[in-house]
């Protein structure tokens, strides 16, 4: 089996007297996006996001930013398969907590047997907060954490909070975010070290990790799960490019138990970087025809996928 995550940027289906059309990855608070604001270029966005997703032919892709169930079919039926996808006949996206509407979805080859949202947990109910305290009742998640199982392997999909506008405040959601799912994997198994999950997404750790070395997401990280990132060389662990600042990070995460882990040691991710723009000069291989140097693009994100054999 083959599981990948992406973030497709800004997935969002929008329909007219003159019809129906997707925008393009772009950031509606990024001048530099907007200035190629033509349906040309969104049209072509979303053409290379689908040559990503053709690329990585993952049985299960867990994906970020997408609008809505109606969003997501649209992109399968009119540009997915079109652009030669093996169709993916089991897609799921439920609303979230994003105030732009962005939430994660899946779309899967495989049947899922289970699919679970928790964008309603709030922090007193994760044992994040006690009773009438401040904010006790409020929702932990900024978009979700959408829960599917396809046979023995249960995905945890994720989108934390992104580093931006306030940077420490952010830290904090995204520390609560953490720990929930966290919370969660030990709410649904007795020993969480011995069953098959993985939590992935982009958990949106910058590089640096603020406050020092402590990470925001330190309780997945520390003595629970394993980063099956880490398995790539330091070097080439980068999955998104910010062309303004000229930084290189790695918000795509696969965090997985210990026992899948244990069970694939040999197992590592690998990155899809043909959609990238030019921009991101350390990817040095080929991409697609029709990428630019900012925009086409099929993301600001690459793909992140692994291969589990026998799964």
């Amino acid at each position: 089996m083959r599981i990948a995550t992406f973030n497709v940027q800004s997935l969002r289906l929008r329909r007219s007297e003159s019809g129906a059309r997707l925008d393009g990855a772009r950031d509606g608070d990024m001048p530099e996006d907007l200035a190629f604001d033509s349906p040309a270029v969104d049209r072509m966005d979303r053409v290379l996001t689908a040559a990503v997703l053709r690329e990585l032919d993952a049985d299960i892709v867990a994906l970020q930013e997408v609008f809505d169930q109606e969003t997501l079919d649209h992109f399968h039926d009119v540009v997915l398969t079109s652009g030669g996808v093996r169709p993916y006949p089991h897609r799921i996206c439920i609303d979230g907590n994003d105030g732009r509407g962005l939430d994660v979805a899946v779309i899967s080859r495989r049947p899922l047997e289970e699919v679970v949202s928790h964008a309603a947990l709030t922090l007193m109910e994760a044992g994040l907060a006690v009773a009438d305290a401040p904010g006790a009742d409020e929702r932990i998640f900024r978009r979700d954490c959408l829960l599917v199982r396809a046979g023995e392997l249960t995905l945890f999909v994720c989108h934390f909070k992104a580093p931006y506008p306030d940077a420490e405040a952010a830290w904090g959601v995204r520390r609560h975010e953490a720990a929930a799912v966290r919370w969660l994997i030990e709410r649904r198994y007795a020993s969480p070290e011995a069953a098959l999950w993985m939590v992935v997404g982009d958990l949106n750790e910058p590089g640096d990790a603020g406050r020092g070395a402590a990470r925001a997401i330190a309780p997945l990280v520390q003595d629970f799960a394993i980063d099956l990132v880490a398995r790539i060389p330091e070097s080439d662990r980068w999955s998104f490019h910010e062309p303004d600042s000229g930084r290189y990070s790695r918000p795509d995460a696969m965090l997985a138990s210990p026992a899948l882990a244990a069970r694939w040691p040999d197992a590592r991710p690998f990155l899809v970087r043909t959609g990238l723009g030019g921009h991101a000069e350390r990817y040095a291989g080929p991409r697609f025809a029709g990428v630019g140097q900012r925009r086409p693009h099929a993301s600001d994100h690459a793909a992140l996928a692994i291969d589990l054999p026998g799964l």
